[in-house]
């Protein structure tokens, strides 16, 4: 599901909307909100790994708690941190916590993410899923002006298979994926 793109905002109100939210590093009931998906994916990963936190806005807390786990992190951002040469190498790990929903090229983005994947490297997703097309109309998630996709299960069912990958949910918004360990023939 997706908002139709002319009722999508402009960049610059868009960003206003995000200049409001509250993402302190420091703020420990938000940390709570991203350790559900900082654990799960530091038990994954070896030490010292190389991640990338894709959207990470302007506090960048979750790269700041991989940090704090012994993991190096680069940070982007398409308002805050828009450095395109973190864009260019590849990753052990991608987090984009929020953000999938925000995308308005979401196929060009999960290609780019792909390809920041080294061989046997995880993609760490959070985004609320759609559970049905009757709930969808009294559901508060889509009614945050920014949200422009709604994803659920299957998609992410099909997006693994298609692309070869292993999949993981983890409690009612996390997703992990997992690019195959060898090139695929």
């Amino acid at each position: 599901m997706f908002v139709d793109p002319s009722q999508r905002l402009t960049p610059e109100q868009e960003k206003a909307i995000y200049d409001q939210h509250e993402n302190d590093p420091g703020d420990q009931g938000y940390r709570r909100f991203l350790s559900r998906i900082a654990e799960p994916m530091d038990e994954r990963l070896g030490s010292n790994q190389q991640g990338l936190d894709f959207g990470c806005g302007p506090g960048p807390a979750l790269a700041q708690m991989m940090r704090e786990r012994g993991h190096n992190v680069d940070l982007y951002d398409l308002y805050y941190y828009p450095h395109s040469e973190v864009l260019q190498k590849q990753y052990d790990f991608v987090m984009a916590t929020e953000v999938i929903e925000h995308l308005y090229q979401p196929d060009e983005v999960w290609q780019q993410w792909l390809s920041l994947l080294k061989l046997g490297a995880y993609l760490g997703l959070m985004t609320k899923l759609v559970k049905d097309v009757e709930a969808f109309s009294t559901w508060h998630y889509k009614n945050d002006q920014t949200h422009v996709l709604f994803f659920s299960r299957a998609t992410f069912e099909y997006l693994a298979e298609r692309d070869s990958l292993d999949l993981e949910f983890i409690g009612n918004d996390v997703i992990l994926l997992r690019k195959s360990k060898h090139e695929s023939t």
